[in-house]
């Protein structure tokens, strides 16, 4: 009797971890919720030590966080559910969206629509998460420096953007935005790019290559400090400890998002962490440039023209290690090691607790 109910159990939770449908069934209504597309463990984290540290200042007993995927992702999602349920998280959940999805399906209605209609329907924004490269064919170019082994997520995370912003490579669809205008839309690295791509725009595939017109780690390091984006010292020189992101100044536009929707000073220019080697080229129809690299050439910031509630960023604001210390780092072979947390001077830290503050005060506003 007790091995058919631990068979029983075992079962059971089989079933809970495969299912993952959590808009099809039986949720409560009662509460308000965030997308996490992109629910990897690592991204679940990263959301609940913002949570837990107040930085992402929400209330979770009306609010919850629903990780959204498509089936085609090489990632095993089962491990998110499995941290989920041992860690004894109740306020997230996952949903999984199995339509299937090619290239040429991404900007129009698709098998995946009626899901994005219900995901939209039951929240109130969503965020989208870092990565590795979209494939260029998405935004009509042949790839020339892009790195992608998951074109799953990228179609996914593209269309799923066109569907809730609309975009120019199909002006007759109509985005599920203009029934909801203030639904929150942010994301961090891909997830701007994804952003402007999904709209119409494109990408430098390489900013080295394409900007700087270096083709070399050698000579990708002798690029001006302030205006590297990641760290290729571990590639030059050998050695212990190198950080594979770069810590740097950016500077604001006129536009009004940082200053007066995110209340900073127009005149700083707060150290944030970077680490990528791509960046919006042609920004989108829709968006307006809030923040550049210190020499104007990378843009690290966009916010839509139309939608309040529909911006992002270039950089991480999102990551652990630079609001608490952790491993010592350096980024060139001459500098001393020191937590990303110790590099950050008090006004950065200042800066992205405002653009933390400010994307809490939208899931609040918007929350029921």
């Amino acid at each position: 009797m007790k091995k058919v109910f631990f068979c029983l159990a075992i079962f059971s939770l089989v079933i809970q971890l495969s299912a993952q449908d959590f808009f099809r069934e039986g949720f409560s209504r009662e509460k308000d919720y965030v997308i996490l597309v992109n629910p990897t463990v690592w991204n679940i984290e990263v959301v609940n030590f913002l949570v837990n540290k107040g930085l992402l200042d929400i209330d979770t007993d009306r609010i919850g966080f629903v990780g959204v995927y498509h089936s085609s992702q090489k990632y095993d999602f089962s491990r998110s559910a499995k941290y989920i349920d041992s860690a004894g998280m109740k306020e997230y959940h996952l949903h999984e969206v199995k339509g299937p999805l090619t290239e040429d399906l991404i900007y129009r209605n698709n098998p995946c629509s009626d899901d994005f209609r219900l995901i939209f329907e039951n929240s109130l924004g969503v965020i989208f998460f870092g990565g590795e490269d979209i494939p260029p064919s998405v935004y009509g170019e042949e790839n020339w420096y892009s790195e992608t082994d998951d074109p799953g997520r990228h179609f996914f995370e593209v269309t799923f953007l066109f569907h809730l912003m609309g975009g120019t490579r199909n002006t007759t669809f109509t985005p599920l935005l203009a029934e909801k205008p203030d639904y929150l839309v942010t994301g961090f690295c891909l997830g701007m790019q994804t952003m402007n791509v999904a709209a119409g725009g494109t990408l430098f595939q390489d900013i080295p290559a394409q900007i700087y017109d270096s083709y070399r780690p050698e000579t990708h390091v002798l690029i001006d400090r302030p205006n590297q984006h990641r760290n290729n010292w571990q590639r030059v020189k050998e050695g212990p400890g190198y950080m594979s992101s770069s810590i740097h100044p950016i500077r604001f536009t006129d536009h009004e998002f940082f200053g007066k929707t995110v209340r900073v000073s127009k005149m700083m220019q707060p150290l944030v962490y970077s680490s990528h080697h791509q960046s919006v080229r042609n920004v989108a129809l829709c968006f307006d440039v809030t923040a550049r690299s210190m020499d104007g050439k990378v843009v690290e910031g966009i916010a839509h023209v139309r939608y309040p509630n529909v911006f992002s960023v270039q950089f991480h604001p999102e990551v652990s290690a630079l609001y608490e210390d952790r491993a010592k780092v350096k980024f060139a072979p001459e500098d001393e090691p020191a937590t990303l947390h110790s590099m950050m001077d008090k006004k950065s830290l200042k800066f992205h607790r405002k653009y933390w503050g400010h994307i809490s005060d939208v899931i609040m506003e918007l929350a029921r």
